[in-house]
């Protein structure tokens, strides 16, 4: 193949590719982009901030009855180091918020906030630093609840869903708030505390970043050096084996993925705001009140997934726990990614529309 022959071929994958990406784009709704400032904000562990921060996206526009009530708000949660910026792509929200897809903004009122200590949301590296209040995730929830009632006036929701830590938030959202939804759809979670292999690599992460010569108590002027271990660890339980190895077969390439990978990271993460992430998971554990659950929830997860490994057998038995809970595994295969396959919606959106359906009121 001659140069020339070789140029136009590249020329024409780019192009395909940039049209791929500028159909995303277009086909992604309007959104509103706000924040919302709770005052003398007052965490489980006794501290309080003065202001914090809930940082928000919202599709579509809410709906009421005629008593009042809010009837087709969606609450949406991230994962740990994410940000409502993860449900934009062509995976999550080219698969869900278009019309006549399950979370049609047509249809609904889509609610997707930056948690604290993530995204545009306060966060330790707003200048705090290791000052800033110790949170967890009954913390993070209570923010979401008070965005919405007194932030955007939402006093009842048609579905709660979440990922990963915004999966766990979802099994809080049930027993803390059992009245306030229709139904709620965790995905690539366990009803458990953290515990085993689960709780040990997010100690790896913890230990790296806190025993770092350089992290100087938190305040460090340049990224301490245990962040690259952290990134390198999220890297690693992030997908399935199959993949890494598709991607890295040789030695060289694994190195070179690998180095690519925590290059980037690195760049746009704090080690602060990954440690109190990590962190905050440490008062999860919904498995004593899962009978308090009163809407109807689905559990999604996939078998490929390293967090959450299937064969321990602990969503089987916790699902049990729920009066109206299911469960679903979603078995391994060339499409499921592990953990990350909870904003693949192609693999659940069938899932996501039939617990809708089941719970629409007549």
């Amino acid at each position: 193949m001659n140069i020339f022959v070789r140029t136009l071929i590249t020329i024409l994958l780019a192009s395909l590719a940039m049209a791929g990406r500028a159909k995303a784009a277009a086909v992604l709704p309007p959104r509103v982009e706000s924040d919302f400032v709770i005052t003398n904000f007052s965490f489980h562990s006794g501290q309080t901030l003065p202001e914090l921060r809930m940082h928000y996206l919202t599709f579509g526009k809410p709906g009421r009855d005629r008593s009042g009530t809010v009837t087709n708000a969606i609450l949406i949660l991230h994962g740990t180091t994410g940000n409502c910026g993860q449900f934009l792509g062509p995976q999550f929200a080219g698969e869900l918020f278009g019309p006549g897809q399950p979370l049609d903004v047509q249809r609904y009122y889509l609610v997707v906030p930056d948690n604290i200590g993530h995204g545009k949301s306060s966060k330790p590296s707003d200048g705090l630093r290791a000052k800033f209040p110790n949170y967890g995730y009954r913390d993070m929830v209570e923010a979401q609840y008070r965005l919405l009632t007194e932030g955007l006036a939402v006093n009842h929701l048609r579905l709660v869903m979440g990922t990963s830590m915004g999966g766990m938030h979802t099994w809080l959202w049930g027993e803390e708030h059992p009245d306030f939804m229709d139904a709620l759809m965790p995905l690539a979670s366990l009803p458990t505390q953290i515990s085993g292999r689960n709780r040990v690599w997010r100690r790896m992460i913890m230990d790296s970043i806190r025993e770092s010569p350089d992290w100087q108590n938190g305040n460090y002027q340049a990224q301490p050096s245990g962040l690259r271990v952290a990134v390198e660890t999220l890297y690693f339980m992030g997908e399935n084996p199959a993949m890494r190895l598709a991607e890295a077969p040789t030695v060289r390439r694994a190195d070179e993925v690998l180095d690519h990978y925590a290059t980037n990271a690195m760049a746009k993460l704090d080690a602060n705001d990954v440690l109190y992430a990590l962190a905050a998971s440490t008062d999860y554990d919904p498995a004593p009140a899962l009978g308090k659950i009163k809407a109807p929830l689905l559990a999604v997860n996939s078998a490929d997934d390293l967090i959450n490994p299937p064969e321990l057998g602990v969503l089987e038995r916790g699902i049990k726990q729920v009066p109206h809970g299911q469960a679903i595994v979603i078995p391994y295969s060339d499409q499921t990614v592990g953990h990350g396959s909870h904003t693949k919606a192609v693999l659940w959106k069938k899932d996501l529309a039939r617990l809708l359906q089941e719970t629409e009121k007549k």
